[in-house]
């Protein structure tokens, strides 16, 4: 499981896995990237980060607020072909991302500010292994009916690692069937809609992708039982 001793000490050349050499972004590149995402905060504003998936459950980070928010323009995709962390390159899954169009719920966190380069250095290391995603501030609002702007993760459609076809009929059966250092995709999507339901928000889209996991995980081990021996 993805911690916060895990991310402070791991070498991200092997700990989530076999990256390819020329996806795996270095420590000088997660640095400019995070550098020129902070040169374009709003002014006088906290720093709020937006969780859409296992920064709901699994932030691992320091903040001093934390609430259920809306984000307007985007939706959740399994659109990240995943090759390591719960994938591997022989058994790719498919990792969450964001794609334009419709909203997406999740929880916002405010970070403290004089904790803001460790917080955010961590979190480039957890996020942008690969460059995967385009960093952005973005608009919430949140359930008390503020609205602030926070930095939010958005797959970049340009990038090797993105898939276009985010079918359930596609991607169940490699969701089901992946796994990887950090543990299971299949895990990842049931957490998710664990959490979505413990906080009342409601996604049939993906409870229906995790009820046909599901069904593909019952025919493998189906499957592997016909493949027993029988014995007299």
């Amino acid at each position: 499981m993805l911690t916060r001793d895990f991310l402070m000490t791991a070498d991200c050349k092997t700990a989530f896995g076999a990256i390819e050499e020329s996806l795996l972004w270095t420590p000088e590149q997660r640095a400019a990237s995070l550098a020129a995402t902070l040169a374009c905060r709003p002014e006088n504003e906290p720093v709020w980060i937006f969780g859409y998936g296992s920064l709901m459950w699994n932030p691992a980070m320091v903040f001093e607020e934390r609430c259920a928010a809306t984000l307007s323009g985007w939706h959740r995709a399994f659109c990240l072909r995943l090759t390591a962390g719960r994938g591997s390159a022989c058994k790719p899954g498919r990792m969450l991302a964001l794609k334009e169009g419709g909203a997406t719920t999740g929880v916002a966190y405010r970070l403290p500010e004089a904790e803001l380069e460790t917080e955010l250095t961590l979190l480039w290391k957890r996020e942008m292994i690969t460059g995967c995603y385009l960093p952005g501030w973005c608009k919430l609002t949140l359930d008390d009916g503020r609205t602030v702007h926070a930095l939010v993760f958005i797959m970049d459609p340009s990038h090797p690692l993105y898939e276009a076809d985010t079918r359930p009929a596609t991607i169940a059966p490699l969701i089901a069937r992946a796994s990887g250092p950090l543990g299971t995709n299949a895990q990842y999507l049931f957490s998710l809609e664990q959490e979505l339901k413990k906080l009342g928000m409601c996604e049939a889209s993906l409870d229906a992708l995790a009820s046909e996991v599901r069904a593909c995980q019952a025919q493998d081990d189906g499957e592997s039982g016909d493949l027993q021996p029988h014995f007299a």
